[in-house]
């Protein structure tokens, strides 16, 4: 019994951070069948326990919180519910069987489920009025400036009376791809898929930018009607029928009568997954007669009369005709497989996949010429997972760099190899980028196109290069490289501003293994300057707070090179600040204290409170662990809020915050 208790706690919590991913910060670090399978876990020991569940498990929740950055909040008319999720073909036909048995008339609607976020749509007399995100299904966002800017949403429709439509915003695609190669183009990060995307978009406060990157919405349901339009109640393809005339973008759909009529149109919509223009995770079923809907409840988290049959990922055979090793930004080996054959995978052609490292590459026994299965690992990053035909050999990882030709070292109680080479051109590329990007330097519309170009045409070969550009200022202009004048010159300028700044980004920039933003902001407050950090020994290293010793073997190695020496040297010269800022009324009071800020403060914004907080010796995070300390909440402060009351962890309003700084 213990047992279970903690697995469920841990389920739970496990959960509710990957809601919070999915739903509030639109960035999921797992796929979808791994969090279903979290779930199905979830609801299995629920089940065996009743009295483990609480008012609040996530069996009984709907999506996140509700955000404010695209406007206010609003109470929905009808609470946008979530579809329970099946998993096998047979508790379909249960489920059919079981409304058939009550309902022996009932018909069945088959549909394409949207992977997008959902919204509806409220209009009056024709007239839209108002268009609401779903956020934690009682309560969304008002994104009506931005619903009209999106082609499938129509200002004015042919019907009398209150109607409210709920419909799945979506991005295709080719717009997806679009917005990547711009992204690439401007040397910014690209989005990780069409569904985060196409949330962030809708939430944008500029109208204008969710025009640009072209959202769409299918419309799936008609959530009220009333003062003649009540006939859109009644039976839900007709209805859908007849906003289609009306010039509404309804949801592909097919009126199905029996089991086997609507598993072949699940199989059917599972076979033309890939090809289809947008990204589907599942096929809808839906009672026809709505009225019949009310019988069959599924909980509070779930619509009623509904249910959604999800697809297992989408897996191919491959024979790996060779493995390809590359140098990252660090110098440590990646691996990838090439395929003898592009597959079809989720509506994209593969010929590649990642393979980690050579552990997962020996674990598997991978080799040049096995046969293996590839999947997408969330419907989007190629992974090999398995080996079907085994080669009955051992792959040999390389000894030497493959572009330098630089001895490989093996990082000690690790399987990671590396290049320490400073000057191999694979890294310099990938660790100028980082240099010039938002985690270190910063330097404005500097992207990681531009590195590229001058890396290839000589002008760079080391950070320091960087700040040499401005004496080929005029042949830069000449030959285009940066844009015209007007753009050079703009980068020129943030270029030579980003001297000024911090020791700490310098130090990030530096890219020295295993020391990235916070632990360099972290080590820069307990030393004078670079130069002076760079005298440290291991001994004195590893007193600091989150400096392990393979951190600080790391530091050490790297400043003890000569190549290092004359860089920081290069920089000096160059006007580079190597000195550490001493911020105005800071402290180490909250020295050992780990910190997470959410919701909406009354007159700090969230970045302010971080550097009040990291002044003072404390350290912020994005989510709240056992290892949290406090949790400071302002408004709308959501499930971070929750989980801290859950974990006992002292919440302090921004008030509190200020007032232990006072002390």
């Amino acid at each position: 019994m213990m047992d279970d208790k903690k697995r469920y706690d841990e389920l739970v919590q496990l959960i509710r951070y990957h809601n919070e991913r999915y739903y509030d910060q639109d960035e999921p670090e797992i796929s979808d069948y791994e969090y279903d399978q979290l779930s199905l876990e979830l609801r299995a020991l629920e089940k065996e326990h009743p009295e483990f569940s609480t008012e609040d498990s996530p069996t009984r929740k709907v999506g996140g919180t509700t955000k404010r950055e695209a406007g206010v909040n609003v109470t929905h008319n009808v609470p946008m519910l979530s579809i329970q999720d099946l998993f096998t073909k047979e508790d379909v036909t249960a489920w059919i069987r079981e409304v058939q048995q009550r309902h022996p008339d009932a018909r069945f609607s088959v549909e394409h489920k949207i992977d997008g976020l959902s919204m509806s749509l409220r209009y009056q007399d024709g007239a839209l009025t108002l268009a609401e995100t779903r956020g934690n299904g009682l309560v969304g966002e008002d994104v009506t400036l931005n619903a009209k800017v999106i082609p499938d949403v129509l200002h004015t429709i042919d019907l009398p009376g209150y109607v409210e439509l709920r419909g799945e915003v979506y991005m295709t695609r080719e717009n997806f791809e679009a917005f990547n190669e711009k992204q690439e183009e401007l040397g910014k990060k690209p989005a990780a898929n069409p569904r985060n995307l196409a949330a962030g978009t809708l939430r944008q406060l500029d109208p204008s930018i969710t025009k640009e990157r072209g959202l769409r919405l299918f419309i799936f349901n008609v959530q009220d009607a009333k003062g003649g339009a009540e006939n859109l109640m009644q039976c839900h393809t007709e209805g859908l029928d007849r906003l289609k005339k009306l010039g509404v973008s309804t949801v592909p759909h097919r009126l199905c009568s029996t089991p086997e009529e609507v598993l072949e149109e699940i199989d059917a919509i599972g076979e033309s997954r890939g090809e289809l223009p947008y990204d589907i995770d599942g096929a809808v079923v839906k009672i026809e007669q709505i009225a019949y809907r009310s019988d069959f409840p599924a909980g509070s988290k779930y619509s009623a009369g509904h249910i959604a049959y999800k697809y297992p990922p989408e897996e191919k055979e491959v024979v790996i005709e060779k493995i390809e090793v590359d140098v990252g930004r660090t110098g440590k080996m990646t691996f990838r497989a090439k395929f003898r054959e592009a597959v079809r995978l989720c509506g994209t052609s593969v010929l590649r996949a990642t393979l980690h490292n050579v552990d997962y590459i020996h674990n598997l026994g991978i080799d040049e010429g096995c046969t293996a299965i590839c999947r997408k690992q969330g419907e989007i990053i190629p992974a090999v997972i398995a080996v079907t035909k085994s080669t009955g050999t051992v792959y040999e990882a390389p000894t030497v760099c493959p572009v330098c030709g630089h001895p490989l070292e093996q990082e000690e109680d690790t399987c990671d190899i590396y290049c320490v080479n400073p000057s191999c051109p694979a890294q310099l590329k990938r660790t100028l980028s980082y240099f010039a990007g938002r985690d270190a330097m910063d330097i404005k519309s500097f992207g990681e196109t531009y590195v590229d170009q001058l890396t290839e045409l000589g002008y760079l070969k080391n950070c320091a290069d960087i700040y040499r550009l401005k004496d080929h200022r005029d042949e830069l202009i000449e030959k285009g490289i940066m844009g015209k004048e007007k753009n050079t010159d703009k980068i020129l300028a943030a270029i030579e501003e980003s001297k000024a700044n911090d020791a700490y980004k310098v130090l990030t920039g530096l890219a020295i293994r295993n020391v990235g933003r916070t632990s360099s902001r972290a080590i820069m407050q307990q030393y004078e300057s670079i130069p002076d950090l760079a005298q440290a020994k291991v001994e004195e290293l590893v007193q600091l707070q989150d400096v392990g010793e393979i951190t600080a073997r790391s530091i050490v190695d790297f400043f003890s090179r000569e190549e290092t020496r004359d860089l920081l040297q290069q920089l000096k010269e160059l006007g580079v600040n190597l000195e550490a800022k001493k911020q105005e009324n800071a402290s180490s009071m909250l020295a050992g204290k780990t910190f997470v800020i959410t919701g909406t403060l009354p007159t700090l914004g969230r970045k302010e409170a971080q550097e009040l907080i990291l002044n003072n010796g404390g350290k912020v995070t994005g989510s709240v662990s056992k290892k949290t300390d406090y949790v400071v909440a302002g408004e709308a402060a959501g499930s971070k809020l929750d989980k801290a009351h859950e974990l006992n962890i002292t919440v302090l309003d921004e008030a509190a915050l200020l007032t232990m700084l006072a002390k």
